[in-house]
């Protein structure tokens, strides 16, 4: 992942910036297009189920009508006299009246097939319908179905063997049949059964003229799954109950031949009949397809203008930038002629005329450097020759020396051999540093010369740790403070005066203290040499006015090793008045003569 990143980092800013336009304007779209459709989707098929719902509602509504219509009929027939007395008595004498009776109902209610009143004795008077006279109709199935609702009203819905024949011929699939039984309120007898058939054509009326898209429609079902009204030429002929939940309405979809349809229903709580849109899914999705045509040739339209407006402003922003790179490149090869010349005001004029002045000055660095170099050159030329004395001075010192020990002048041959050698390690062949082993031999010759100027009055030892003699470190930081050790604390003491030198290593550190039991110094000038080597870097950079001034060459050690190694190595000085100095060096551990770089200052 982080290798496919680094090669994504790699590519031109052009193309980063092309990328990230398209990124910003194109895929913003796709997605807002991608979401109006889904959402669109979605509203269009609530829409579509909500309305096919209220259509659903308004045809039950008319069921409801003629079967509640149907339901009043069979109550006003119940309570007339003559029907009373026939279902009670059986009686026929007033037959012509209640069957005149019985014709104002379907003259008054065009739906009405026709009707039939039987009393328990299987007699019956009827307006349209009649039946064999060996049947007896107490025994058929609606009669039946009619006794056991006990007086509440029934929908039969299309009949099936109610042997029964219409005068106008309708047959039993072009009505549906309601019963309702009549009991006496007294003897809670059943006397009698009032059946009614409803014409079909009033459902079919309802339901045919309702279209659901293109190819939608209604069907109507009883409880049992049996269909009442199904049009011609239906996309399913039979619904499996199956496929119904027991809620009051829904929706769901079924694959039926091949092919997405979609089913609404709703249950009619009077009629106890179900009503069910049907129509294919692809009706609905006609408009969502015409919403995502014009979406997608909206993002058509802003790709083909988006991929242009971000090639050109990738170009305007990438070209400024492709010439500073060009100009560094020249710059590179040697070149710092170049100038960034475009007057512009923005981030990019702005790192051009940085760029013009970061040339300029690159070319006052390399003068500088030049001019530097020369005089290093000078300088070098200068040392060269001071050293020729110097080389001469010391080599005469030997000669010197070989020649008091041949006069047997033995004191004189030892001053001058500690002398050479003092000499020779001071040169070290130009380094600036040497091994500590080495540093000690330069003090242990410097000792020994003043050990022959202040005899008996100076005592000194020295213990070097074997672990830290190969370690390397600045020639010249012990002679100045020996040197001070000596002049301002052995010389201003009476009785004999006693120099300790120890080296050895602690905390992962070249540790050298130097102890002496001189004048010391008092509160005030301690606290003052401690400022002062504190500030040692700043004061040492003032030499002419601290030159001749106490403490001048701690100083000069205290900025060497600050400058070399950083702040966090250096001297610390204890004294007490009339009793000593101790002062401890702090050094890093370096096992070759490579210059360290200094640390923070």
């Amino acid at each position: 992942m982080l290798k496919k990143w680094t090669q994504i980092n790699n590519l031109p800013i052009r193309v980063k910036l092309i990328s990230h336009f398209l990124l910003i304007s194109i895929l913003p779209i796709i997605c807002l297009g991608l979401l109006v459709s889904w959402t669109v989707e979605r509203v269009l098929e609530e829409d579509a189920n909500e309305n096919t719902q209220q259509i659903i509602s308004k045809v039950n509504e008319t069921f409801e009508f003629y079967i509640s219509n149907m339901q009043s009929i069979t109550y006003m027939i119940a309570f007339d006299d003559d029907i009373k007395d026939f279902l009670s008595t059986g009686n026929k004498d007033n037959k012509y009246d209640m069957q005149q009776f019985l014709r104002n109902f379907t003259t008054i209610s065009s739906e009405i097939a026709g009707i039939l009143i039987v009393n328990k004795d299987g007699e019956y008077i009827s307006n349209e319908l009649y039946a064999s006279p060996i049947i007896d109709l107490t025994e058929t199935d609606w009669y039946e179905a009619a006794v056991q609702n006990n007086g509440i009203f029934h929908i039969i819905g299309r009949p099936d063997g109610r042997r029964l024949l219409s005068i106008v011929d309708y047959k039993n699939e072009d009505v549906v049949t309601v019963v309702r039984s009549v009991v006496n309120p007294f003897t809670n007898e059943v006397e009698g059964v009032i059946l009614i058939d409803l014409k079909l054509r009033v459902i079919a009326e309802s339901a045919k003229n309702v279209r659901l898209g293109k190819n939608g429609y209604l069907m109507v079902m009883d409880k049992t799954g049996e269909n009442i009204y199904q049009p011609a030429n239906s996309i399913i002929n039979h619904i499996p109950m199956e496929w119904f939940d027991d809620t009051s309405s829904g929706n769901f979809v079924k694959e039926v031949n091949d092919e997405n349809v979609q089913f609404i229903y709703q249950r009619s709580s009077f009629a106890n009949w179900i009503t069910v849109g049907v129509f294919p899914q692809r009706d609905t999705l006609f408009e969502l397809k015409e919403i995502n045509f014009y979406l997608v040739v909206f993002i058509f339209f802003i790709m083909l203008f988006g991929i242009p407006v971000s090639y050109y402003l990738s170009y305007t922003i990438s070209k400024p930038i492709v010439q500073l790179m060009s100009f560094m490149q020249f710059v590179e090869k040697g070149n710092f002629q170049v100038r960034y010349n475009e007057k512009r005001l923005d981030e990019i004029g702005l790192l051009g005329r940085s760029f013009n002045k970061m040339i300029i000055r690159i070319n006052e660095l390399m003068h500088l450097a030049e001019r530097q170099e020369r005089q290093k050159r000078e300088a070098e030329f200068r040392s060269l020759q001071a050293n020729i004395n110097p080389h001469f001075l010391y080599n005469t010192l030997d000669t010197i020396q070989w020649m008091a020990r041949k006069q047997k002048a033995l004191d004189v041959a030892e001053i001058v051999s500690a002398l050479a050698k003092l000499f020779r390690i001071g040169l070290s062949k130009g380094r600036d540093m040497i091994t500590v082993e080495e540093e000690i031999a330069h003090i242990d010759s410097y000792l020994a010369i003043q050990k022959v100027r202040y005899r008996d009055k100076l005592l000194y030892t020295v213990k070097l740790d074997d672990t830290v003699k190969k370690w390397y470190t600045l020639k010249f930081i012990l002679q100045p403070i020996i040197e001070n050790a000596i002049y301002h604390g052995i010389k201003e003491k009476r009785g004999q005066g006693i120099i300790e030198i120890i080296v050895e290593e602690k905390d992962s550190c070249i540790v050298m203290i130097v102890r002496d039991n001189g004048a010391g110094m008092s509160i005030e000038q301690l606290e003052e040499m401690t400022i002062s080597l504190a500030e040692a870097i700043v004061r040492t950079e003032k030499a002419d006015e601290i030159r001749n001034k106490k403490g001048y060459g701690l100083l000069n050690v205290q900025a060497r090793i600050q400058l070399t190694y950083g702040k966090a190595y250096g001297m610390h000085i204890d004294s007490e008045l009339g009793k000593g100095t101790i002062v401890t060096i702090r050094l890093p551990k370096l096992v070759d003569n490579q210059q360290p770089r200094g640390g923070e200052l």
